[in-house]
C-alpha cells in the first residue's frame, strides 16, 4: 500500500489528509486529522504538532506511521502574522483634576454644580453656598443619609460622591433627592473647596452637559481658554450615564499626540505613510507601492518598536539573521482602544484613536526544509516540502461538490488571507494577504476592553444571548428562548456565549448590544476588506466581476457569521460564495491538505 499523508501547517492548526494511492495515480482518501500547530508557524518546532496529527490520522484506520509511504508539507510556511495596536492620542489628567466615571448604578438624574465638602467637614459648611458632599466607605449609607437629612435644612447640598456602591442605598433614604456618583476608589483625593459639576443621565439615556465642551464650560463658568482645555474630558465622557468634573486651579488635563511614526515601503514605487493618517490613508499607499520588498518604521517611534519587535521575535524563534526577515504586507484597520486615564480618580478609562496592525514576516531561508529533514529521520520515512500553499487549497476546494474551473478560493485562517484563482487551462495566479482571525480577536479584546485574550477568541467564535430568568433568554438578534429546565442560577442576569459544551459567562459587565457590534465591526473591517483586497489583486483584469465563483476555506470560514457577509458582499458583484465543503464531507477544512495529496498523483502521472 502506498499512503500519501498531506501536512498544512498554519497559524493556528496542523491539518493532515491521507490517501492511497494506486498503481495508475489514483487516489482513494482515508482519513484527516488536525491539532493544535506547535509554536509558530515555519518554525522547527512545528514538527511536534505535525507528529501528533499524523498519529491520530492514522489510528483511525488502524494502522502506525510507520505505514505512511510519503509526508507532503506545504511551502508556505515560512508566512507568519503578528499583530500590534498602536494608540495614536493619550488622555492625560494631572494634579486633582477628575473626570467622572460610569458606575453601574447611579442614583437621582440631572446636573448638580457645587463646591466639593467631606462630609467630614459639614460643620464647616457655610449657609447660601452650594455644595456636593463627598463620604468615603467608611461611612455606612445609613450614617451618609443621616447626616445629609440633617444638613438638609442649613446647607445647600446639591449632589453626592461616594466610594462605596451605595448610590441607590443613600438616595432612598433622602428628604430631599439629589443626583448621586459612586464607586469613586480615590475619594480621599478629591480637594476640599473646589468648583464640581455632577451630571447623572435617566436610564436608558447618556449625558448631555459634561460630554459637551461648552457644556461644562456653560456650569463651571469657563473662560474659551479654559474650555479648549477641557475638550479632551469632554470627550472621554461621551456615551456615559454618569460623569462628575472638578474645576482644580493646579490641574491640568491635556491630550498627548504620542510619537505614531511613519512606515517605510521598499517596494516597486518606494514611499512612507505616517500612522497618524489612518488605516484608510495606509492601505492606499499599501496598495499603490505595488510589490513590496520590506517594510520597517520610522525609529524610536510606536509603528517603528512595532516592527522591529515582530522582526526580533522570528529571529529569536528561528534563528535567522535580522537582515534575513522582511516584513511583506501588513493589514491596517482604525479602531478605538479604551486607555487607562493618568492621573484621575476613579480608574477612568477613555477610548482613545488607535490602529490595529497585522503583518505578514518573510525569510529569505526556508525552514520547511528543516522541518522535513527531522521528520525523516525521525519517522523513517520520505518527507517532501511539496506544493505553494494557494495552488494546494485550489485542488483540494475543487473536490468540493458543485464546483469546477475556472475557481476563486479564498482560504482564509488565523494570521493571513490568501487568495488565488484557478483558469480553465489550470494557470494559477495568487497572493498572500496579511490579516485574518488573529487580529479580529485582538480587536474585539481591545475594543471591549478585555484582559483575557482568550474570552476575545470566544465572544469571536460563539452567538451571544441575555439570560433574563431562570427559563427564558433573549438571543443577540432579539428572539426570546424559553427552555423546559432551570438555567444554572450563575448565569441569571448575564450576557452569555452560546458554545457547544454549554454557557460560557462574560464577567464583564458590557452591554449585549455593543458586544455584536464590536465583534461583526472586527469581523468586517477583517475579512471583508481583506477578501476585496486579496481577490482584486488575483481577478483577471484585477476586476472582479471578472470572478464568477468563490470558494471560502480555512478555519475562519467555519466562522458562524464571516461567510454570510461575504456572500452579502459579493452579491453585488454576482458572485456565487459559499463555504467549501472538502471532499464532501470536511466543510471548509482540509483544503491544503487534500490539494497536497491529490497534486502527488499528478506529479507521477
Amino acid at each position: 500500500m502506498t499512503y500519501i499523508a498531506g501536512v498544512d501547517i498554519g497559524n493556528s492548526t496542523t491539518e493532515v489528509c491521507v490517501g492511497e494511492a494506486d498503481l495508475n495515480g489514483s487516489i482513494h482518501f482515508l482519513t484527516s486529522s488536525s491539532c493544535p500547530t506547535t509554536g509558530t508557524k515555519g518554525t522547527l518546532s512545528n514538527t511536534h504538532g505535525i507528529k501528533t496529527a499524523l498519529k491520530q490520522a492514522m489510528s483511525k484506520i488502524n494502522r502506525n506511521m510507520e505505514d505512511i509511504t510519503l509526508i507532503r508539507l506545504n511551502e508556505a510556511a515560512p508566512v507568519i502574522g503578528d499583530t500590534a495596536m498602536e494608540t495614536l492620542t493619550e488622555t492625560i489628567i494631572t494634579d486633582s483634576s477628575m473626570i467622572g466615571h460610569n458606575p453601574s448604578t447611579p442614583a437621582g438624574a440631572g446636573q448638580a454644580v457645587g463646591e466639593i465638602l467631606l462630609i467630614d467637614n459639614l460643620s464647616r459648611g457655610v449657609s447660601g453656598t452650594a455644595y456636593i458632599v463627598a463620604a468615603s466607605s467608611s461611612f455606612s449609607y445609613e450614617e451618609v443619609a443621616a447626616l445629609l437629612n440633617q444638613s438638609a435644612d442649613s446647607l445647600d447640598i446639591t449632589g453626592v460622591i461616594l466610594q462605596a456602591d451605595e448610590a441607590v442605598l443613600v438616595e432612598n433614604r433622602l428628604h430631599k433627592k439629589v443626583p448621586i456618583i459612586d464607586e469613586v476608589a480615590r475619594i480621599n483625593k478629591l480637594p476640599d473647596g473646589v468648583p464640581a459639576a455632577i451630571e447623572v443621565a435617566l436610564p436608558g439615556q447618556t449625558i448631555r452637559m459634561l460630554s459637551n465642551p461648552y457644556g461644562i464650560a456653560t456650569l463651571l463658568h469657563l473662560n474659551a481658554e479654559e474650555t479648549r482645555t477641557v475638550t479632551p474630558i469632554a470627550k472621554s465622557l461621551i456615551g456615559k450615564r454618569s460623569a462628575v468634573v472638578l474645576k482644580t486651579p493646579g490641574g491640568n488635563v491635556r491630550e498627548n499626540a504620542l510619537p505614531a511614526g511613519e512606515i517605510y515601503l521598499e517596494a516597486e514605487n518606494s514611499t512612507s505613510i505616517n500612522l497618524d493618517e489612518g488605516a484608510e490613508k495606509i492601505m492606499q499607499v499599501v496598495s499603490d507601492a505595488g510589490n513590496i520588498r520590506d517594510l520597517s518604521g520610522q525609529p524610536d517611534t510606536n509603528v517603528g518598536n512595532m516592527f522591529n519587535r515582530i522582526k526580533k521575535g522570528m529571529s529569536e524563534v528561528d534563528n535567522i539573521p535580522d537582515a534575513d526577515i522582511h516584513i511583506t504586507d501588513i493589514l491596517a484597520v482604525d479602531t478605538m482602544a479604551p486607555v487607562l486615564i493618568s492621573g484621575a480618580l476613579a480608574g477612568e478609562t477613555c477610548l482613545e484613536k488607535a490602529v490595529g496592525i497585522a503583518a505578514m514576516v518573510k525569510t529569505q531561508q526556508l525552514p520547511m526544509q528543516k522541518i522535513a529533514e527531522i521528520l525523516k529521520s525521525e519517522l523513517h520515512t520520505d518527507v517532501k516540502v511539496a506544493g505553494v500553499e494557494a495552488v494546494m487549497a485550489g485542488l483540494g476546494a475543487l473536490t468540493t461538490p458543485g464546483t469546477k474551473l475556472p475557481l476563486a478560493i479564498l482560504d482564509m485562517g488565523g494570521g493571513s488571507t490568501d487568495a488565488a484563482v484557478i483558469s480553465e487551462e489550470g494557470r494559477v495566479i495568487m497572493t498572500h494577504q496579511a490579516g485574518a482571525g488573529e487580529l479580529v480577536s485582538m480587536l474585539i479584546e481591545t475594543e471591549l476592553g478585555l484582559s483575557d485574550r482568550h474570552m476575545a477568541e470566544q465572544i469571536k467564535k460563539y452567538p451571544l444571548a441575555k439570560v433574563e430568568s431562570l427559563f427564558h433568554m433573549r438571543m443577540e438578534n432579539g428572539q426570546m428562548t424559553f427552555v423546559d429546565e432551570s438555567i444554572d442560577p450563575r448565569f441569571y442576569g448575564r450576557v452569555v456565549l452560546l458554545a457547544e459544551e454549554g454557557f460560557i459567562r462574560i464577567e464583564e459587565d458590557i452591554p449585549m448590544e455593543k458586544i455584536v457590534q464590536v465583534r461583526q465591526d472586527a469581523k468586517r473591517k477583517v475579512f471583508v476588506t481583506n477578501a476585496f483586497r486579496a481577490l482584486q489583486k488575483v481577478a483577471p483584469d484585477h476586476d472582479l466581476k471578472n470572478i464568477s465563483n468563490v470558494v471560502l476555506v480555512g478555519g475562519s470560514a467555519e466562522d458562524f457569521e464571516i461567510p454570510e457577509m461575504l456572500m452579502d458582499e459579493f452579491s453585488n458583484y454576482r458572485i456565487v460564495c459559499g463555504r467549501g465543503n472538502i471532499r464532501g464531507q470536511e466543510g471548509p477544512r482540509n483544503a491544503v491538505a487534500t490539494g497536497l495529496v491529490l497534486s502527488y498523483a499528478g506529479e507521477i502521472q
